[in-house]
């Protein structure tokens, strides 16, 4: 059989594109789609080129056989691509020797038959017996690595000894053999032999990887790096591999919202594996106000200063969406702004990128009027009624700084209170606020000292100012600082001071018509979800400090703590309170027992008047319907015996049992008030009890 000289196959470059998927897309964003896509281009082609040829072949003889066909392999940035995924491209053609020309296409065959040539459609069904198929590199010679030659003949599905090829079948096992990572050219070469045609694919395989140069990566742990070359490293590079390798970085960053993608990667001499990382670094925040009806750019009331000091991102850092996520949650929970959405921008042709936040204002404040229920009403059926009317700035000078002053009236009890908050005191980098507090109340004494029995009614009067510094202390904890003077005493039904009660208990621990204190005060919060079935834990101390000698000395300490857990759709809640009084204190100041948020079953203040006292509570909530779920729970409560070391024993007197438990079930509604608790309990000495309130339990 003559040898087919003037037949040569040739192919085109192997492309693998590098273009990783965009990063994630997240709701809060207001046009994000389109600006990310500008970002990831701006990225992606900020560079001249960001592609390295591996290694490429020119069609040549080996000796005198001809070159059946060529493939090249190279590492390079595609013009355009949203998505990709590790791509091979290669194309065949079967052409004679100094003629480009396609249309002049011969097949083997036909010259063997010294027919004349066909159209060049019909060439890839010509079919060519193979004898012999062999695997060789590039100098004709027998691989050093067997395994590598068991890996190029696995890959070749349709060149097997004694079958009669196509040029597309040929072409296909190209593609199979460059497909497997490991190879870069691939250069079929036929050789006419005494048995027949004997087909040899010349392999060039991949360096092995022997070190690893990561650029650009500001962010990206290098041990996450490490870890995901280890595995090849003193191996021959798979391109495969490299390609999940790459898309796993790629992966890190899209996990985390960051700016971030492998934008050209290098084998060099030695078998080093050149990775380039290209980070996009904010490069400038600013603030766009909005109009709330047009949508259109306005001039804003707050100003920008009190909105970027909020963000946790910062100028030369990467950019991550989670993060500018939770700096629109932040602004948003300064209850000035209605609408928060973050835009980001390329920066020019920098690589970096620009944020601009909108914000659209909420008003600034108002009047309001309401009304609400008081816990400390035991008796008639409106006296607990409480109407409220208010007015507050959210925005003073433009500064979040916070102004309410409002007025709440029922028929015993009134609060007349002004407070003036500033949540960030400027100049602050611990994000400690300061508010200042005046308040005139007239409150229900019957917790403590219960319902007068010739139906008069006793309020307990107190004025209150002060100042309180709270501020993060770590995740989840919080603390308050505060120094407060208050001047209280007790009221009858015409407003006019009384120093004893019915009973002849004292109602202050002077003797006067009045107690002056000032207070110290420390308290300690952590709180886990925020949400009211999460762990929660406050603890807060009160001390007395005795500036003038009729002022009162005394230590209050108040605990309480809550755990709850989820049992499929059951809730389980738990919660247990205490606290402790040691010095001289007003007896009105006595930790009272019983009641709607404390032992259900009882009447308010009912079980106990203490100068300590213990609570536990459990409930077990389940869904029903839509909105409304079911509880069952029970209460128990204990003054510790401590009634009686109370100023005048106001429990003694009215013969509070000192210690009592309750149970029974209700029912809850989510409403646009808050939660609606409608609950019915019974108590240890066999009385029964409607409670009605409007939140959770404290």
């Amino acid at each position: 059989m003559p040898r087919n000289d003037d037949v040569r196959f040739t192919s085109s470059s192997l492309k693998i594109p590098l273009s990783p998927p965009p990063p994630p897309t997240l709701p809060f964003f207001s046009e994000t789609k389109n600006s990310l896509s500008r970002l990831i281009d701006s990225l992606r082609f900020r560079s001249d080129s960001l592609s390295r040829t591996l290694h490429s072949a020119a069609g040549h003889f080996l000796g005198n056989l001809p070159l059946l066909c060529s493939a090249s392999l190279s590492l390079t940035q595609p013009a355009k691509s949203a998505h990709s995924t590790l791509l091979c491209s290669a194309s065949l053609s079967l052409v004679q020797p100094g003629n480009d020309s396609a249309t002049q296409l011969e097949p083997l065959t036909q010259q063997q038959k010294g027919q004349q040539p066909h159209a060049a459609g019909r060439y890839d069904e010509e079919r060519v017996l193979i004898s012999e198929v062999l695997v060789r590199n590039k100098d004709g010679e027998e691989l050093e690595r067997k395994d590598l030659e068991i890996e190029a003949l696995a890959a070749l599905k349709a060149c097997r000894a004694n079958s009669a090829l196509t040029v597309r079948e040929v072409q296909e096992d190209v593609h199979r053999i460059i497909n497997s990572g490991y190879f870069s050219t691939c250069m079929p070469v036929a050789i006419d032999t005494r048995d027949g045609i004997r087909l040899v694919f010349q392999v060039e395989p991949n360096q092995e990887f022997h070190g690893l140069v990561c650029e650009g990566a500001n962010v990206l742990p290098s041990k996450f790096v490490e870890d995901a070359f280890r595995d090849g490293y003193g191996k021959v590079v798979n391109i495969r591999h490299l390609d999940e390798v790459i898309s796993s970085i790629n992966g890190w960053y899209m996990e985390r919202g960051l700016f971030g993608v492998v934008s050209d990667v290098e084998i060099l001499s030695g078998g080093m594996i050149r990775l380039q990382v290209s980070e996009a670094e904010v490069n400038n925040i600013s603030i766009r106000f909005l109009d709330r009806k047009t949508g259109e750019p306005t001039k804003g009331k707050t100003k920008p200063e009190t909105i970027l000091r909020q963000l946790t991102t910062k100028k030369g850092q990467v950019y991550s969406m989670l993060q500018g996520k939770r700096d629109v949650e932040t602004v948003l929970t300064m209850g000035i702004m209605e609408d928060v959405s973050i835009i980001p921008q390329p920066a020019g042709d920098s690589g970096k990128v620009d944020l601009i936040m909108n914000v659209v204002e909420r008003p600034s404040g108002g009047f309001s009027a309401g009304g609400g229920i008081s816990s400390g009403i035991t008796s008639g059926p409106l006296s607990g009624l409480i109407g409220s009317f208010a007015y507050s700035h959210r925005n003073v000078f433009g500064r979040n700084q916070k102004l309410n002053i409002s007025l709440e009236r029922g028929q015993i009890d009134s609060i007349f209170r002004v407070n003036y908050t500033d949540p960030w005191i400027e100049g602050d980098d611990k994000r400690t606020s300061r508010t200042i507090m005046v308040q005139n109340s007239r409150t229900p004494g019957t917790l403590v000292h219960g319902n007068q029995p010739d139906n008069s009614s006793l309020t307990i009067g107190r004025v209150t100012a002060g100042i309180e510094f709270s501020r993060p202390i770590r995740p989840k904890w919080s603390g308050t600082a505060g120094l407060i003077f208050q001047h209280a005493g007790g009221r009858d039904e015409k407003g006019n001071p009384i120093i004893k009660d019915f009973y002849s208990s004292p109602l202050t621990a002077s003797g006067k018509t009045h107690d002056d204190m000032l207070l110290a005060k420390f308290e300690s919060v952590y709180t886990g979800s925020g949400d009211h079935g999460s762990s929660m834990c406050v603890l807060n101390m009160e001390q007395g400090l005795p500036v003038l000698p009729e002022w009162l000395f005394f230590n209050r300490v108040n605990a309480h703590a809550r755990k709850g857990v989820e049992i499929g759709p059951v809730r389980l809640l738990l919660s247990l309170s205490g606290g402790h009084v040691v010095g001289n204190f007003s007896p009105h100041e006595a930790f009272a027992i019983g009641g709607t948020n404390s032992v259900r079953g009882y009447e308010e203040g009912a079980v106990a008047s203490g100068r300590s006292y213990a609570v536990g509570s459990g409930e077990i909530s389940f869904p029903m319907l839509g909105p409304v779920e079911g509880v069952i729970f029970t209460d128990y409560g204990t003054d510790l015996g401590s009634g009686p070391t109370v100023p005048g024993d106001p429990a003694g007197a009215r013969l509070k049992p000192g210690s009592g438990y309750g149970y029974g079930f209700g029912i809850r509604v989510d409403s646009p008030l808050g939660p609606l608790r409608l609950e019915y309990a019974f108590n240890d000495r066999l009385a029964k009890r409607f409670h009605f309130g409007v939140g959770h339990r404290n």
